[in-house]
């Protein structure tokens, strides 16, 4: 144990401070202080000292230098055990400090407010991560408290003790103090870095990763796995650029779900909806209305949709809310917005979430898609390359007309979205069938036709990689096939092309794949 009679405290914050500080005085601490501290703590009624009467200097710079003085820092970093130590401070004129009480500057402001590079560096706080890292660094002797969310659990452990403090909890504090000053600096590495920087490639020589812990979530992927949400910096909403409505908190699978709901439809301009399950759709569809969509959407595989998210593309009015009611076990639903009445009437099944989204989503993101590997990160940029008709290369003596271009259009569209091997059989804007994750491109064939059932005929295949071989196209005849929208690429391409002549069905490259492992 540790007793504590000296508090440094200075923050930029000021929320909970008088608080605390009043459960301190009680116990004996003493004070001191700076600026705005001082003056929010003495005009509660605490004795302060100001550190400026302990230095003998004025605050300098404009505030830059108040607590950078060797009698402040000696008197944080003295082991109290070491004789020597304790001699130097009494020939220096300095007191022990036990306690530090600090928070940062806000710098996530910066971003924020989109601030030039002079309001910018006002925010780099020098004197209180210095000061904090004094403390923890000498956390035998000194306990550092890292921002307002301690406060409470201080106080009332420094009550409990009679004023003293164990090893185990300023070890502990001092370690959420590194992971403070790990999260600003990596912050202002950021931000500058993307101000600065005048290099054309993708990535810079470093990352610099800031994250906050938004909350823990009840378990991953399966129950027996731990797991957390995490945000670079905002708040649950900017994960997925929207705010849960209604409805229990999110889980793991829900959040990775919705965001692959949400990338699909922000694809179309038209009235789009996708019902999402393991990542991947299950259906899709673009139509006149919402409405429309959603029942296409949901008819293009009623049996996989169970437990599903939906997500839309335009605000949800009452003809779709009606559909979706009636809809079985639905996990979560996200929109831009819901028209009046409409919450009402889909709050009525229980254990279903619903969300809003702002305008914009879906618009490049600057940041990296990271993938966690043993031993490091493999970073890459997002995928948010759009068909463009000048990237059309038509390969075979059948042409598509404009009603089938405009479905394979929309099948290459979903199929960016859908796990490789990738497969997408459609017909009139709407899914068919789809082949997800096959490790063989003509198993994945396979499956989509055998999903699409019927719907195959006169309908278009999307393929998200090239063709190997020709037995692809035998199958999507097989299954009456039209038209196949596909990259290229591959040294039999001759062949496959060959086959589509032989076998009377139009062919598209598109010049690019869309790989999702």
């Amino acid at each position: 144990m540790r007793d504590v009679k000296v508090a440094l405290v200075s923050v930029y914050s000021k929320e909970g401070v008088v608080e605390f500080c009043s459960r301190l005085a009680k116990l004996g601490v003493k004070f001191v202080s700076t600026g705005g501290t001082a003056a929010k703590l003495k005009g509660a009624g605490l004795d302060v000292t100001l550190v400026e009467d302990i230095t003998g200097f004025s605050e300098l710079l404009d505030g830059r230098v108040k607590t950078l003085h060797p009698k402040i820092h000696a008197g944080i970093l003295a082991r109290r055990e070491v004789s020597e130590h304790v001699a130097q401070l009494a020939e220096c004129g300095a007191d022990p400090i036990d306690m530090v009480v600090v928070d940062f500057y806000p710098f996530a402001r910066a971003k924020e407010k989109s601030l030039d590079m002079g309001q910018t560096t006002e925010l780099i706080d020098i004197g209180g991560p210095t000061m904090a890292r004094s403390a923890a660094k000498n956390f035998k002797d000194v306990l550092v408290v890292p921002g307002p969310k301690y406060y409470d659990r201080i106080a009332t452990e420094l009550e409990e003790h009679s004023g003293s403090i164990t090893l185990s909890t300023r070890a502990e504090m001092a370690i959420e103090l590194f992971k403070m000053t790990s999260h600003f600096d990596a912050s202002i590495t950021s931000y500058l870095s993307e101000l600065m920087s005048q290099k054309e490639e993708a990535f810079a020589d470093s990352i610099a990763l800031t994250m906050n812990k938004l909350r823990d979530l009840r378990y991953g992927e399966n129950p027996h796995q731990q797991a957390a949400l995490f945000s670079f910096g905002g708040d649950e909403s900017e994960v997925l650029g929207a705010r849960l409505i209604s409805g229990k908190a999110l889980s793991y699978n829900n959040i990775v779900d919705l965001a692959a709901a949400l990338h699909l439809v922000a694809e179309f301009e038209s009235p789009a909806v996708a019902i999402i399950k393991h990542r991947s759709p299950c259906g899709a569809a673009i139509a006149e209305t919402l409405d429309e969509a959603y029942r296409l959407a949901l008819d293009a595989d009623p049996l996989s949709a169970f437990g599903c998210i939906i997500a839309c593309n335009r605000p949800v009015d009452m003809a779709t809310a009606e559909r979706v009611h009636k809809t079985g076990f639905v996990e979560a639903m996200i929109a831009p917005s819901y028209r009046d009445g409409v919450l009402e009437l889909l709050k009525k099944k229980k254990n279903r979430r619903f969300l809003e989204y702002p305008a914009g989503f879906g618009e490049a993101s600057p940041r990296p898609v990271l993938t966690s590997i043993p031993g490091g990160l493999l970073a890459q940029t997002v995928d948010d390359r759009i068909l463009g008709n000048e990237g059309l290369k038509k390969v075979t003596e059948a042409a598509p007309d404009d009603e089938m271009m405009a479905d394979l259009k929309f099948a290459w569209t979903v199929c960016k979205h859908v796990k490789s091997n990738a497969i997408v059989v459609a017909k009139g804007g709407v899914t068919a069938g789809m082949g997800a994750g096959q490790t063989s491109r003509v198993d994945a064939v396979k499956i989509a036709i055998e999903k699409a059932g019927e719907k195959t005929r006169g309908a278009v295949l999307a393929s998200d990689a090239f063709f190997p071989f020709a037995d692809s196209i035998e199958e999507a005849h097989k299954a009456g096939i039209a038209a196949v929208i596909q990259p290229g690429g591959s040294k039999r391409d001759p062949e496959v092309i060959e086959a589509c002549n032989r076998l009377g069905i139009a062919m598209v490259f598109t010049g690019m794949r869309h790989f999702l492992h």
